[in-house]
């Protein structure tokens, strides 16, 4: 369920080049201090988006998975926001393992997007933007393989921040 202050949109996302639009359409919506958390499983499309926001904030650097890294920063080319792309997948401890990765300090003056970052980071933020992509089921009247692309996307905005925020634009 919920909570009063949460806002809901969902769309489906036919390809990756759909994804990253999704993703750059997201971005206008963002701001420094805004926390994003990316849901679904692997090859989901959660580094797409990313690569999408990037785009959108205007940033420096491929957006690439930070798994190996676990946390890639990419200044703003614009004077906007920094975007720091966070991979938690091999993070097991919550906020605690996550401590050494200053992402308090960081998110003030940055969007910070985390992949797989359900219960390991929302106490860093009363307020931020849930993602949950999902492989679409039963695309009917597509082929196969066209099929295979498609993907549900469901964004929750949480807290006070996102109530007033209309998010049927990114459909």
């Amino acid at each position: 369920m919920n909570a009063p202050h949460d806002t809901t949109a969902q769309l489906t996302v036919k390809s990756a080049d759909d994804m990253r639009e999704l993703g750059r359409r997201l971005a206008g919506l963002l701001r420094p201090g805004d926390l994003v958390l990316l849901s679904g499983e692997l090859g989901a499309g959660k580094t797409t988006l990313t690569r999408g926001l990037g785009e959108g904030l205007g940033v420096r650097g491929a957006v690439t998975s930070p798994t190996f890294v676990i946390a890639r920063v990419h200044p703003s080319l614009r004077g906007g926001p920094a975007l720091v792309h966070v991979d938690a997948y091999r993070l097991s401890g919550g906020l605690d393992e996550m401590e050494d990765l200053d992402l308090d300090v960081s998110l003030p003056e940055s969007v910070i997007v985390v992949e797989w970052g359900d219960g390991k980071v929302e106490d860093l933020s009363d307020d931020r933007l849930r993602v949950v992509i999902e492989r679409a089921v039963g695309a009917d009247g597509l082929a196969v393989d066209e099929a295979d692309d498609v993907r549900t996307v469901t964004v929750t905005g949480v807290g006070a921040r996102w109530a007033d925020i209309d998010l049927s634009p990114l459909g």
